[in-house]
């Protein structure tokens, strides 16, 4: 069974597109699963092996997203001239090789935070390329008509890996301590990989000579920046994801150090995220038919700033309950974002453009992450992470304004654009 090109979009010979979706989608939930426990056991790794600052903490956070401002634009186009199904699963091996290695320098007592930023590096280069083949190969499988329930259905079982992937990883490092933890998600990579390999081969029509990378770049680039309404979700997901790479880079010190909680509440207080990423990818379907995508949009901007500024709220026990309910929130806003601006791209982008644009999108709004960790890492060194979070509901106001000052104020649907006869970018 192989991809093949059909009416300029991928489609699949043959009657196994329910087959290889749920594959891919078992793929991806169990790689999923693995970083989600990953995530509770590298920060408690770097906390409490290695006593990290914080600003250390933010070099980390940084490196695992610097590779979006390195490689970001370039991946668009290596992912349509390199075979998709191989870059995946190399990308999968060399994440395990680079999980891996810290269990084996801390068994041999040289396990340093340097490591920990070349380990997070190593990932991120290798998510760069996997992240955007995996967006650019959903549309070849899935018809237009079902596109966002996809997205929901991919969005919400993430979410339901990060809902039980912290709980599961904080009770694991309490038992087992943080660095063994991490090979639940080494093995996650290495079963994501076996089950990659069952899947076709995309056997797209390729020209004889392939334009300059420079110029490829360029083409989607342009077609974004210039998109009236692709545009300005682009820089709203930026917004949200600069205040993503500060909570990255605070929460766990923020619980640790401030509010001095134990690492198996740490893993069920961090799980609050994905059970409001969770709630909003569930719940996206039902307010975008109420409201329309595109006001569904100002309004997920606005109940994700509400979310924000409840985060480091209150001291004790209102202090747990305040971050639960907060990053919650926050993330359900955020979940409606994301899963309504990338069933746009995926419908209104031209498929020759489509991994360009994904990458493009990315590498613009992911590549905030870093800077985000960075300046969040700087703050809280400086005064305290609960101070380094309230600032950074200022950066997350920025998602409902944005989209406030664009066309997207004016639509209904996000799809309204198009169908008012207006090109799609200028």
């Amino acid at each position: 069974m192989e991809l093949t090109t059909r009416g300029g979009r991928m489609a699949f010979g043959g009657t196994h597109g329910a087959s290889v979706f749920w594959r891919w989608w078992t793929a991806g939930a169990t790689s999923a699963l693995g970083s989600a426990v990953g995530a509770v056991a590298l920060p408690l790794t770097a906390l409490t092996v290695l006593d990290a600052s914080a600003f250390e903490m933010g070099l980390i956070v940084a490196a695992s997203y610097v590779a979006w401002i390195v490689i970001g634009l370039p991946a668009g186009v290596m992912v349509q001239r390199l075979p998709m199904r191989r870059v995946q699963i190399g990308a999968d091996l060399a994440r395990a090789a680079a999980i891996v290695s810290i269990p084996v320098a801390w068994w041999s007592d040289g396990l340093t935070v340097a490591q920990l930023v070349i380990v997070a590096l190593v990932i991120s280069f290798a998510n760069v390329i996997f992240d955007v083949a995996n967006a650019t190969f959903l549309p070849s499988i899935v018809s237009s008509d079902h596109l966002q329930s996809r997205n929901s259905l991919t969005s919400g079982t993430h979410a339901t890996t990060e809902l039980g992937g912290p709980s599961v990883g904080g009770l694991v490092v309490q038992v087992l301590g943080a660095v063994p933890t991490l090979l639940v998600d080494a093995a996650s990579y290495l079963v994501s990989a076996l089950l990659l390999r069952t899947l076709p081969e995309r056997r797209a029509e390729a020209p004889d000579r392939w334009p300059p990378m420079r110029a490829m770049i360029g083409e989607g680039w342009r077609f974004v920046v210039r998109h009236p309404v692709m545009g300005p979700c682009m820089w709203t997901a930026t917004a949200a994801n600069l205040v993503c790479g500060a909570q990255h880079t605070l929460y766990a010190l923020y619980l640790v150090r401030e509010l001095h909680a134990e690492p198996g509440l740490v893993g069920l207080l961090l799980a609050a995220d994905g059970a409001g990423t969770l709630i909003g990818a569930a719940l996206t379907n039902r307010i975008t038919a109420r409201l329309g995508t595109a006001r569904a949009l100002i309004a997920a901007g606005f109940v994700a700033v509400a979310g924000a500024l409840v985060v480091p709220l209150g001291t004790g026990w209102p202090a747990f309950a305040a971050f639960a309910t907060g990053s919650a929130v926050f993330a359900a806003g955020v979940a409606v974002l994301s899963v309504v601006t990338r069933t746009y791209r995926q419908i209104a982008s031209p498929p020759e453009l489509l991994s360009r644009v994904m990458a493009t999108v990315r590498f613009v709004s992911w590549g905030a992450i870093p800077l985000g960790g960075l300046i969040a890492g700087t703050i809280a060194g400086l005064l305290s992470g609960r101070a380094a979070l309230a600032v950074f509901v200022v950066a997350a106001a920025g998602m409902p304004l944005i989209l406030l000052t664009s066309r997207v104020r004016h639509l209904r649907d996000l799809t309204d654009h198009q169908q008012s006869g207006e090109p799609a970018a200028a």
